[in-house]
């Protein structure tokens, strides 16, 4: 068999392994075995296919790897479910105080209590979400 095949089977062989289990690395050394079989293919000896791979996914670890972490640890959490209403602004629809109330927050009506035992909101004021208590928004 020729050796353009051997490093066309040796990037299989890492690319499976990348599909368990998630790790970018072993697709960057997949990149660099079909590197390495292209320079095979086109008549490189042995040594040079070893290093176009060497060098190929040496420069794909030290290149990607940092870009991605970076990404990562810069993507922005996104809130959803209740944790989404913190910090939105309601509308008040029946007097909400420390007893109760309801407000309509996007659109969805919420029982509603006052943050502060002391305050009171009337209808049509706006208030925000400070926090969800169960099914209760704490407004202020």
């Amino acid at each position: 068999m020729d050796a353009w095949v051997w490093w066309l089977i040796a990037a299989v062989g890492l690319l499976i392994p990348l599909v368990i289990t998630a790790m970018p690395e072993l697709g960057m050394l997949a990149i660099g075995a079909g590197a390495g079989s292209l320079t095979a293919a086109l008549g490189g000896g042995p040594v040079a296919q070893v290093a176009v791979f060497a060098i190929v996914s040496t420069a794909l670890i030290l290149v990607v790897r940092p870009v991605a972490r970076r990404m990562r640890a810069e993507r922005p959490e996104l809130a959803s479910g209740v944790d989404a209403l913190k910090g939105q602004r309601a509308v008040v629809l029946e007097r909400v105080d420390e007893s109760g109330g309801r407000v309509k927050i996007g659109g969805e009506v919420w029982s509603a209590r006052a943050l502060d035992s002391g305050e009171a909101y009337e209808p049509g004021s706006r208030v925000d979400v400070v926090e969800i208590d169960g099914a209760t928004a704490v407004v202020m």
